[in-house]
């Protein structure tokens, strides 16, 4: 039995080490390791490792915060180059010509308990409602030039935060969790996520739960908002590494309307108005919202419910500069048209499957239509930007789907391997390859787009 101690305190005589903690030496119970579990402070006479060591005969102990191997009750460190695994999974770390290869191999590695496993498309565990955070972690865990960020500790160590802002807890644990999806030196093909959960539902004061489901959605705008900030980003000036692979801009062209009861002759007189003129703003965006249009009610003649599809085009067109779409207020009402002015690296868009009212929430099952590679933004974008955006042409890397009703459905997520340039789909701890055409007939609720750059070439066949 191996067991794992958070902390270590020193024993001590007469005010000073006792000659036992300076030995380092083999230790002759390492064969009898089998398990590993955590366990309470301490190494001295009167901790409870010290007598659990005694009690049960188990006396493999590891300080956390050091890494250093125990032996108890004997006290002394233990030197041994096969306990290098064991520490390497706890705090997996990379270099950076490690980093650089991430996305040019595909060779499956054997984790300990002799499954094999791409590193990166690894199931998360699902603690009890946790599924839809599972999904946006492993999606933004295979956005390649986030994930390298993270992977990498001294990018982010030393920002420097206000004394108690518990929100940079956020990047440490995302980087933690990075690390450990992608080590190639795993115990077993999945990981836990919940020092990750734990710090989500602290920093978001419990608006993200393990126990409750949660909107994907809502998580996802919350977290990559949240970790900006966390790492010193502003909303206009300072940018962050979440800023650079996310944010494109936009203008927003808004003009106000009269209000429909009001006479023809009236409401014609107010549109000369200064009040009810176009007005334009420039403003930048994380992820794009896509509208379903409505969802028929009737049914065919077998009386079963149309589950109707839509063009991804067809709902893009809200990005064109010359559609309409009217938003109403409490007292007022607007029309608003939106046109691209700058493309980001990495895009999302996310499908807007559900209605809230004050009653109950309402899913909208439209199945979008999309190819998944090859999709070309040029046209979204305004003539002048068009000049100067000469990569327009964005392959899907990853999709998250939810199924089922809205408050009692669940998420699953297909991304996509760069090193082999397949398809996988993941749900929890499964983790099973799928074809890419399968992928087209789900539910899509977020996808992930990555830009090609240069004279980068689709790799995925499809």
């Amino acid at each position: 039995m191996f067991m794992v101690a958070p902390s270590c305190l020193f024993s001590t005589k007469n005010g000073r080490v006792d000659s036992e903690d300076r030995r380092s030496r083999h230790c002759p119970y390492l064969d009898t390791i089998n398990s590993l579990s955590p366990f309470p402070t301490g190494r001295g006479l009167k901790s409870h490792a010290y007598i659990h060591s005694v009690q049960f005969s188990h006396h493999v102990f590891l300080n956390l915060h050091t890494l250093k191997f125990y032996c108890l009750p004997d006290n002394y460190e233990i030197i041994d180059s096969s306990l290098e695994d064991i520490t390497y999974v706890l705090k997996p770390t990379f270099t950076k010509q490690q980093i650089a290869n991430l996305d040019k191999q595909a060779k499956l590695s054997r984790a300990y308990d002799g499954t094999t496993y791409l590193p990166g498309i690894v199931g998360l565990n699902n603690i009890k409602a946790n599924d839809y955070a599972n999904a946006v972690l492993q999606a933004l865990s295979n956005v390649p030039p986030l994930r390298n960020y993270f992977l990498e500790e001294d990018n982010y160590k030393n920002i420097k935060r206000p004394p108690g802002d518990i929100m940079f807890l956020l990047v440490q644990r995302f980087g933690e969790l990075m690390r450990k999806l992608w080590n190639p030196r795993n115990f077993k093909a999945h990981v836990s996520p919940h020092e990750m959960l734990q710090a989500v539902v602290l920093c978001s004061k419990k608006t993200f739960q393990i126990t409750k489901q949660g909107d994907g959605v809502d998580f996802l705008s919350w977290f990559l908002n949240a970790l900006h900030s966390a790492l010193g980003g502003t909303k206009k000036k300072k940018k962050t590494i979440v800023t650079d692979v996310f944010q494109g801009s936009m203008r927003i062209f808004t003009k106000k309307l009269p209000h429909p009861d009001l006479p023809a002759e009236e409401k014609e007189q107010l549109l000369h108005n200064d009040e009810y003129q176009e007005t334009m703003v420039e403003s930048t965006f994380m992820y794009l919202t896509l509208d379903l249009p409505t969802a028929p009610l009737y049914k065919d003649e077998k009386e079963q419910l149309i589950i109707p599809q839509v063009p991804l085009f067809n709902i893009l067109a809200k990005f064109n500069g010359i559609t309409e779409k009217e938003y109403k207020t409490y007292k007022e009402n607007f029309l608003k048209r939106f046109q691209l002015t700058k493309l980001p690296p990495y895009l999302i868009f996310c499908i807007k499957r559900f209605t809230k009212n004050n009653f109950f929430v309402e899913k909208n099952p439209t199945i979008v239509n999309f190819p998944i590679t090859n999709v070309d933004l040029r046209e979204y974008l305004s003539e002048e930007v068009q000049a100067v955006h000469k990569n327009t042409t964005y392959d899907l890397i990853a999709n998250i789907v939810h199924d089922g009703k809205p408050s009692e459905g669940s998420y699953r997520i297909h991304v996509l391997h760069h090193g082999t340039g397949k398809w996988y789909e993941l749900q929890d701890l499964q983790v099973t390859d799928i074809l890419p055409q399968m992928i087209t007939l789900s539910e899509a609720y977020i996808q992930i787009w990555k830009r090609r750059d240069n004279d980068e070439t689709n790799q995925q066949g499809a």
